[in-house]
């Protein structure tokens, strides 16, 4: 029983030190200036009576006397500790005005990466870096861009890119900061009106395209149209010129060299021509003059 609350008494006692004693011991040690703690992508200066007596730059954990001497146990009270963010940073400016040679209003939107370079100069020489570098940036794209001519602004970024960061970079390096890639996304025009102007072309003109278009298949489907019922005509005239002819070379063969044949056939064609008119016939047997003569009494009657 003694040792099973031996056991519930240390394990208390390791809780309480490993989560209240320790984490409170090292916060006083730290604020006490003895160590910090430098974590991955930051950077850490010491200012002590305006003047900078350290920077942290590797991440770790760091003995501050080491480091910064006796200004160490001070820096903490009378000085102050800048946690400065080194990790690359982007941002977008939109629509910056631009006017090209043509006299056209457009808007320029570019994307840039920056990153602090001096940290010194960062925290001393301006008081808004970041906001200085973006009007530099928007200022050197007036600058560099403006007069271009309209089609070279609308097709050829990868040059104007580069004119914005020849421009930008020798002046924010001076800040701390220092400018990394330069992309110009988006070229646009900023008047409304010339925007529906052009629209209303735009749309004008694939109107007529499209029209043209409709036209020249429309002739095109006349000319094979009308192509192939003139040669269909041509050959069926051909072909009922030949009909008569070879008909007759037929029946002229045949006629000549079989009457019998030529007798049966002009009496079928005779008794086709009978059939298809409209008189009445009235057929009596053969050798019926009698009943013959009894029919016409009958009709003229």
């Amino acid at each position: 029983m003694d040792y099973i609350i031996r056991f519930f008494l240390a394990a208390i006692f390791t809780f309480f030190a490993m989560w209240i004693v320790m984490p409170m011991a090292f916060f006083f040690l730290r604020v006490a200036g003895l160590y910090t703690i430098v974590n991955e992508g930051t950077c850490q200066v010491f200012v002590l009576f305006g003047r900078v007596v350290g920077i942290l730059r590797e991440p770790g954990l760091h003995i501050l006397p080491f480091r910064l001497g006796l200004s160490a146990f001070l820096v903490n009270w009378l000085g102050k500790r800048h946690v400065l963010d080194m990790r690359l940073d982007q941002q977008y400016l939109r629509s910056n005005p631009v006017n090209s040679e043509e006299g056209a209003p457009m808007g320029v939107g570019i994307w840039y990466e920056m990153y602090i370079s001096d940290p010194v100069a960062y925290l001393f020489k301006n008081t808004d870096p970041r906001g200085s570098l973006a009007a530099n940036v928007s200022n050197a794209v007036v600058r560099s861009l403006s007069n271009l001519p309209l089609e070279q602004m609308l097709i050829n970024r990868h040059t104007m890119s580069r004119m914005v960061r020849e421009e930008v970079s020798p002046r924010s390096h001076e800040w701390g900061y220092k400018l990394g890639s330069v992309y110009i996304r988006k070229v646009h025009f900023r008047d409304v009106g010339m925007i529906q102007q052009i629209e209303a072309k735009v749309v004008n003109r694939l109107r007529q395209v499209t029209s043209a278009i409709k036209q020249d298949g429309a002739n095109q489907v006349n000319i094979i149209t009308s192509t192939a019922e003139r040669q269909a005509a041509i050959e069926f005239a051909k072909a009922a010129a030949l009909r008569p002819r070879i008909i007759g070379a037929a029946l002229q063969s045949i006629l000549s060299e079989d009457k019998e044949v030529a007798d049966a056939m002009f009496e079928i064609l005779e008794t086709q021509k009978l059939l298809e008119g409209k008189a009445k016939l009235t057929l009596v047997p053969p050798k019926s003059e009698l009943l013959t003569q009894f029919l016409t009494a009958y009709k003229a009657s």
